[in-house]
């Protein structure tokens, strides 16, 4: 079993922390419009790479940013500029699959990594891009078998890209899903001239529809399945032959997701991946870290095409299945590190003692606890309700305006 990177989403600086406490190796995301999330609040400016960069860098953790849209002539001066701005702040690589950016990044001498969006398919295009890049995604249509194949080409044909050492492939291993080979569809372009190519998808795919006779014009719903949105993929239960394939990165899909969702799954592959190495990687292990992925965002699981499935599995709901459910109730005021009490104001609904609360903000990151007492006005008391401001126990620090939310067991 070769050891293999852990890279995950992050969409703010929430989940920026949120994926480094759960154990990344690596994060990826997006700066400015050329990426795929370009609809997504959840991107970063240039001026935000320098702090990105300190973070990681001090919890040893790898940078990537996503230019990974196609790329049109009036891009080209901002394409350029966001290259410069990673190699001036020593990112660790561009992913991308234009060749504009390609090429510019091999001009500039900054690492590339080839994005799913290429489509990469067989050991003849990874010869190709292997001018470029040292690391190429691999397509997610691609079977097990399939990839093997091409890992063992990698070493046979001793295939290295610009640093000189050996080609790494890179796959998704939890996350949405697309209809679409790699991505590519025109449904939002055609709905709502919002091109997902240029990262404006609007998922139209996720949608239940009603089919017309043009002749008579009856109406049908389709009904039982949503039949353009697949499940997520989750290959916690298959893990250890994914890396046995060959695979050196492993990736988490998720930048317009929720920190909580980037902390759990994090924090569930990193298990995985230690106890494949530690061959402690066991069925019951597999069973919880299941549970535990469920409870945050979800349309529903399934394998994927890396067993051999030659059609997807389409879930049969409108959004997230996930077993638990966060509501926001309040927010940070202040923190006693001596005493690791927090000090909160409840903004709706109402706490008590025993509910099960999460905590997020931009430094903060991603704090799960359970509320064993709570004060208030030097009070201990069972319950607080909307207004009241009260302190209670938490793990580690938290920071003025964090937000608080009860998590609670869905219906």
């Amino acid at each position: 079993m070769n050891k293999v990177e852990l890279l995950s989403p992050a969409g703010s600086f929430e989940s920026l922390h949120a994926a480094i406490q759960g154990g990344a190796n690596a994060v990826y995301f997006g700066i400015e419009q050329l990426n795929m999330r370009a609809r997504s609040s959840s991107n970063f400016t240039v001026n935000d790479l320098k702090e990105i960069r300190k973070i990681c860098k001090s919890s040893n953790v790898k940078t990537y940013i996503t230019i990974n849209t196609i790329i049109y002539d009036h891009d080209l001066s901002l394409m350029k500029s966001i290259v410069n701005s990673a190699k001036k702040n020593k990112i660790d690589a561009i992913i991308a699959c234009d060749h504009a950016v390609l090429s510019y990044a091999k001009q500039k001498g900054m690492p590339v990594h080839i994005s799913t969006q290429a489509n990469v398919c067989n050991i003849e295009s990874v010869q190709f891009y292997s001018a470029y890049a040292d690391t190429i995604v691999l397509s997610r249509e691609l079977s097990l078998r399939q990839i093997t194949d091409i890992a063992k080409q990698i070493l046979r044909k001793n295939i290295k890209g610009p640093s000189g050492e050996l080609v790494k492939i890179e796959v998704f291993a939890h996350g949405a899903l697309c209809m679409a080979v790699s991505g590519k569809c025109y449904l939002s372009l055609h709905s709502n001239f919002a091109s997902a190519n240029r990262g404006a998808c609007i998922q139209n795919c996720r949608r239940s529809y009603i089919v017309t006779d043009k002749e008579e014009g009856v109406e049908f719903e389709v009904d039982n399945e949503y039949i353009m949105s697949a499940k997520d993929l989750c290959t916690i239960n298959f893990l250890d032959k994914i890396i046995k394939a060959g695979v050196n990165i492993l990736k988490i899909e998720g930048r317009g997701r929720a920190a909580d969702y980037v902390y759990t799954t994090t924090k569930c592959y990193r298990a995985a991946i230690d106890a494949i190495n530690d061959k402690t990687y066991t069925k019951a292990k597999v069973e919880r870290w299941m549970e535990d992925l469920a409870t945050v965002f979800n349309r529903g699981f399934w394998g994927g095409y890396y067993l051999g499935k030659e059609m997807g599995e389409w879930t049969d709901d409108h959004g997230s299945k996930a077993t638990k459910i966060k509501s926001y109730i309040g927010k940070g005021i202040g923190f006693y590190s001596k005493k690791k009490i927090g000090e909160f104001k409840l903004e709706a609904n109402q706490l008590s003692v025993g509910n099960d609360v999460l905590i997020t903000g931009p430094t903060t990151g991603v704090v799960y606890t359970k509320v064993m007492e709570m004060h208030l006005k030097n009070t201990s008391v069972d319950s607080v309700k909307k207004g009241d401001i009260f302190s209670m126990p938490v793990p580690s620090k938290i920071r003025p305006s964090d937000k608080l939310y009860k998590v609670i067991d869905a219906l």
